[in-house]
């Protein structure tokens, strides 16, 4: 289980990069990117396929951001994380979070054996505050359940 304290230092990043948005608004990762947003971060969209999501300029990848981010949200198929992840630890990023489904054993394994702290199993929705009434409930069931990082 990851710890609380890895979950609060990620979210601490006030310019996150989000991989994984889509043209498409419906998808989860943009739903994501336009909270992290609207909680006043700076935030990136990387998709190598888009040139502009949610009327932001869109990039194809962490090396061609304007600056430095302090985390990565990853919201990929696992097969693309693993590759995604190479080119974080280059740019000397050291803190991603690898939303739900996205993550595999080898993915965690890379973040920690490069000293990149890793979010994983939990959903980065749980976390922003304030809530929304689905996550306050789904947070509130983990948290009866033991399973909400400590």
């Amino acid at each position: 289980m990851v710890s609380r304290t890895v979950v609060d230092n990620f979210l601490t990043q006030k310019k996150i990069a989000v991989v994984g948005v889509s043209r498409n608004p419906r998808q989860f990762a943009n739903t994501a990117f336009r909270l992290l947003k609207e909680r006043d971060y700076t935030v990136y969209p990387i998709n190598p396929y888009a040139e502009r999501v949610e009327g932001d300029r869109c990039y194809p990848n962490i090396k061609a951001l304007p600056e430095q981010v302090g985390g990565v949200l990853i919201m990929l198929p696992p097969p693309k994380t693993e590759l995604v992840l190479q080119e974080i630890a280059e740019a000397g990023v050291k803190s991603v979070w690898l939303q739900q489904q996205s993550e595999t054993p080898l993915a965690i394994r890379f973040c920690r054996d490069h000293g990149i702290a890793v979010v994983h199993g939990e959903c980065i929705l749980m976390f922003l505050e304030p809530l929304g009434i689905p996550h306050r409930f789904h947070r509130w069931i983990k948290k009866v359940t033991k399973t909400l990082p400590q």
